[in-house]
């Protein structure tokens, strides 16, 4: 009997990974894009896993937990982390792409997947017949968003997102501007724009005194918690903004040879250097006025800008009360969800539950039960999250260690435990999964046993 055709919509970060993951095993795939026949607010290309908002994956130290969950990825041979890493810029111990170079890269690797058929064009109900991937993300179009939420019997679920501008790099005063990340004056990953306290005094009332695009009336404008816009962030307090995204904390001014009262970092965009982003500085102000208070910053007086900062709605889930542990849809024999869609938040997190629902998926056509790694992985611990029925009201959730299990040791040796359990629990997991429904432990650098799915 000919093995079942998968369906996956969309092409972002999951979508990719879990065509990667059936495509690899032989499975035919046929991946459903809408775009560019239906774009969104955010995208701008055609291209298969455009980064709307930051080009950062955050951090890759294995004592974190987003190093712990790049861990497990590349464990699992995770494609978009192969790519990120071969389109990386310098961005100190972040894991910071060229975001171009990045989708392009990956659009050409899902491409030349023979096993993969590509439809363009927006996908409006779910065939409930079909073996079906949902991994539209956040940005999910109305007409599939209302129908998911027939289906589901629970009302769409949405907060509004908020991304940084992009600065054309030779436009900023480097008279005001120096090179260095926090700790590392020598590292030139990021250029730092200082404000004394007079300076920054101004800019914060300003931006909280600054029109903002606002929700309409009959939709609800939550924030995720950590990805707020620096305005309302600063709504919290005169020092709110010092105290996070412009904390001058391991920086020292080599004009001054002191610590500044305030800085703005920036982070290059793309491998020639020539686009930067200040990092935390996503904003619903209105375009003017992103031009008008961020010119208040000395070394941005003159900044021009390639893409304005801006506000979209993002939709999600409410997963706890709709979704199995395997990322199957309760009440559904066939339909599986990843992404952000999932109310996973953060790149990394989404393109991981991609490779879970397409590891959930084959395990469904070689009909055996797939059980999701343990809650000490990071993997695992972003799952638990998502499913749990205990959590009223559900927000989306990005890998931490707070939902993870706090280890039985000193506070300092907390993340070094944490760490060696979630890798010993994550390779046990790996190695004992029926039927070689994983990639071998200790893939590196996208290599897959000798099955190559980049060919």
């Amino acid at each position: 009997m000919p093995l079942p055709r998968v369906s996956i919509i969309g092409a972002g970060l999951a979508g990719v990974e879990a065509a990667h993951v059936l495509a690899a095993r032989g499975l035919c795939v046929d991946l459903f894009e809408m775009r560019p026949a239906v774009t969104t607010p955010a995208h701008r290309t055609d291209l298969f896993a455009e980064l709307v908002c930051s080009n950062s994956f955050k951090g890759t130290d294995p004592l974190t937990a987003h190093g712990i969950l790049k861990a497990e990825m590349e464990m699992l041979g995770s494609m978009v982390l192969s790519v990120a890493h071969a389109t990386r810029v310098p961005a100190g111990k972040a894991l910071a792409v060229d975001r171009s170079a990045f989708a392009a890269s990956v659009t050409s690797r899902i491409m030349a997947l023979q096993t993969v058929t590509l439809h363009r064009g927006e996908v409006t109900a779910i065939d409930p017949d079909r073996l079906t991937i949902v991994a539209t993300g956040p940005l999910t179009s109305n007409a599939l968003a209302r129908h998911i939420a027939s289906i589901t019997g629970s009302n769409r679920l949405f907060f509004y997102d908020a991304i940084a501008p992009i600065i054309e790099a030779s436009s900023i005063d480097m008279d005001h501007a120096f090179t260095g990340s926090r700790w590392s004056p020598a590292d030139p990953d990021y250029l730092n724009c200082p404000l004394n306290r007079e300076e920054y005094e101004r800019f914060t009332a300003q931006l909280l005194a600054a029109d903002r695009l606002r929700a309409r009336e009959f939709e609800d404008a939550r924030f995720f918690e950590a990805c707020l816009p620096i305005e309302v962030l600063a709504s919290r307090g005169i020092d709110a903004l010092r105290y996070g995204p412009m904390r001058p904390v391991g920086l020292i001014d080599p004009k001054t040879g002191r610590r500044p009262y305030a800085v703005v970092q920036l982070r290059r965009e793309n491998l020639r250097g020539d686009a930067c982003t200040p990092v935390g500085f996503q904003t619903r102000l209105t375009y003017p006025e992103q031009k008008r208070v961020f010119s208040l910053i000395p070394a941005l007086r003159d900044a021009r800008y390639l893409r304005y900062g801006s506000i979209h709605r993002n939709t999600y889930l409410d997963a706890p009360r709709v979704l199995e542990k395997d990322l199957r849809l309760k009440g559904s024999g066939s339909t599986y969800v990843a992404g952000q869609l999932t109310g996973v938040e953060g790149y990394m997190e989404s393109a991981a539950t991609g490779i879970v629902a397409g590891l959930s998926v084959l395990a469904r056509i070689r009909g055996e039960r797939f059980v999701p790694p343990g809650p000490e992985t990071a993997i695992g611990a972003l799952i638990h999250h998502i499913t749990d029925p205990s959590i009223e009201p559900f927000q989306p959730m990005n890998t931490n260690f707070g939902i993870m299990p706090i280890p039985d040791a000193p506070k300092k040796e907390r993340a070094a435990m944490r760490s060696r359990n979630a890798r010993d629990a994550f390779e046990q997991w790996a190695g004992s999964v029926a039927g070689g429904l994983a990639l071998p432990v200790r893939m590196r650098n996208g290599e897959n046993g000798g099955m190559r799915s980049d060919r």
